[in-house]
């Protein structure tokens, strides 16, 4: 039996009613049309999926849009060039005749940029002051997040905080969002169909290891569900593990030896092939994720390649920009 916040909460048909596709591929929620004199806080815990904001006192301003893309960064140009650069180009592909922005939410990554090449990447913040100032009137926000974590939950603060100085505003959700659940698409198999394009052949002595960063808040159970969904695919000997989180390499190890492992590729399952990967993963110093597998009697090879310069993710990051711009578009 559904619970009582469940009652509250229905699956609305949204990309019906929003983004004119079917309901199992819907990007939002909306709260009960039975619920009356809806709180703040109820209207704010409502917020899932696609999110949009209309002001009223705009109403009769003119539309002039913009699509901002947010990112953490990396200070990794080759990568950046190969991951972020392409992905921003693909989106402005698919809206050539609307200004598209790309902003970094790392404050330290922008200055390093600023200092060593002379480019002034800016902030979300900086972004939407200069649309705003240029007249621009409606935003779509998307995001190059992998999940909906931390990084995520900025990409919302900045939704909230600035949604109702502009006309409309409305905020895609991160690559990996929905699981199935509630007849939603599963965001998570497909990321893992696109992902396994990257896999080289496997014998039975022969592992990948994903890299995922890893992080302290809640979202940290979606490694749970991504290894879920691999094995649900059937790809043999295949593990996530985290940086900065669980499970970690030390969770995986004894596993692969006790299946007899002998041979592991390392890969990143992040946007860029920056720090983490290059260092923290593919690293020469005895604490990196290859030499301790190598310590361990593994033989290890690296593929140091983000997320980004697979066609498959960037054609998934180009739909949630896409979600995005068109629930900026619709009419209700």
């Amino acid at each position: 039996m559904k619970t009582k916040w469940k009652r509250l909460l229905v699956t609305s048909l949204a990309c019906t009613a929003l983004l004119g596709v079917s309901a199992t591929t819907s990007a939002a929620y909306m709260l009960n049309s039975a619920v009356k004199d809806a709180t703040p806080a109820l209207k704010e815990a409502a917020q899932i999926g696609v999110l949009k904001n209309e002001n009223p006192d705009m109403v009769n301003l003119e539309n002039k849009d913009a699509i901002l893309i947010m990112s953490f960064g990396t200070t990794f140009k080759d990568s950046r060039e190969a991951t972020i650069d392409a992905t921003v180009k693909q989106i402005q592909a698919a809206h050539p005749d609307t200004k598209v922005i790309i902003s970094f939410t790392s404050h330290i990554i922008i200055d390093r940029i600023e200092k060593k090449e002379g480019i002034r990447i800016p902030t979300p913040e900086e972004a939407l002051a200069q649309l705003k100032e240029e007249g621009y009137t409606r935003v779509a926000l998307t995001s190059f997040d992998i999940m909906p974590g931390m990084e995520y939950s900025y990409s919302k603060a900045i939704f909230n905080e600035y949604k109702d100085q502009f006309k409309k505003m409305t905020l895609g959700t991160s690559l990996m969002y929905w699981m199935g659940q509630e007849g939603q698409r599963d965001d998570i198999i497909d990321a893992v169909n696109a992902l396994k394009t990257q896999f080289p052949k496997l014998g039975k002595q022969d592992a990948v290891l994903v890299m995922a960063h890893g992080t302290p808040h809640p979202s940290n159970a979606y490694y749970s569900v991504i290894q879920n969904r691999i094995d649900q695919l059937g790809l043999k000997n295949v593990y996530v593990y985290t940086v900065e989180g669980w499970p970690s390499l030390e969770t995986i190890m004894p596993e692969l030896k006790a299946k007899g492992i002998k041979n592991v590729t390392l890969m990143p399952m992040m946007m860029v092939a920056g720090d983490h990967a290059n260092n923290d993963m593919a690293g020469a110093d005895k604490d990196s994720h290859k030499s301790i597998l190598e310590a361990n009697g593994f033989k290890v090879s690296t593929y140091i390649h983000g997320l980004g310069e697979n066609p498959a993710i960037r054609a998934m990051f180009v739909d949630r920009a896409n979600e995005a711009w068109n629930a900026l578009e619709a009419q209700k």
